[in-house]
């Protein structure tokens, strides 16, 4: 799945676009963010939701887990890779040992030992390496299918997918399509709870989702501790 160059296309196309402010400097392209999140909810509704639901009623719990598990472990290939490139040798080291743990012990990453043994996950990706190296994150995006992002996030992913992506060392098409079918839909299934309390709680999911997001990544680039907002 090339989708560098789709990606691109629409930042560029963003940009010339124009800026319709609604006063949150965060958001200069609300009125368009709103259009695509109005999308994705539909196609959520639609699709992915039901879908999900399904799996999670199908699926034993122990299956789940080992399918969370074992993307999960494949993940932490990526986060080797941005760690590396971010210049974090304890991270590093932590990945390091996590995936030789859980894929060897771990049955390929059905199981999370390394978890258990205090190795836990780092979450890495891409858009974290830009922001360790001086990039900004420009405009709150919200794409097509994929969700919340910004300009900086965007990149980052176009990156971790098109390149640094673990699945894409299966050379069988339809086998990887398989498998990240499978891995959107338990990705889905893991969020039934948290989206249907966004959805009694928040008076405007959109500014819910948005603000969550965009303080949540705050929070990964400064680890966990982000210095308070002028």
């Amino acid at each position: 799945m090339r989708i560098f160059p789709t990606l691109l296309g629409i930042l560029l196309t963003l940009m010339l676009a124009g800026c319709a402010s609604n006063g949150d400097p965060r958001d200069p392209l609300e009125p368009m963010n709103r259009g695509i999140h109005a999308f994705n909810e539909s196609v959520d509704r639609v699709v992915l939701k039901p879908v999900a639901t399904g799996y999670r009623s199908v699926m034993p719990g122990f299956a789940q887990t080992g399918v969370r598990n074992f993307f999960s472990n494949l993940n932490d290939a990526n986060a080797l890779v941005n760690d590396l490139l971010q210049l974090k040798a304890e991270g590093s080291s932590t990945d390091v040992l996590r995936l030789g743990i859980n894929s060897t012990f771990g049955f390929f990453g059905l199981l999370d030992i390394a978890s258990e043994m205090k190795l836990y996950k780092r979450d890495q990706d891409f858009g974290l390496t830009l922001a360790r190296w001086g990039v900004g994150a420009g405009p709150y995006l919200e794409l097509p299918f994929f969700g919340p992002s910004d300009f900086r996030d965007t990149a980052g992913f176009a990156v971790d997918t098109t390149y640094l992506e673990p699945l894409l060392a299966e050379k069988d098409i339809a086998t990887r399509n398989e498998a990240w079918v499978v891995r959107k839909i338990s990705r889905r299934a893991d969020l039934l709870g948290t989206t249907n309390t966004i959805d009694e709680a928040a008076l405007d999911q959109y500014e819910f989702t948005r603000d969550l997001y965009l303080e949540r990544r705050r929070s990964q680039v400064y680890g966990g501790t982000p210095p308070d907002e002028e």
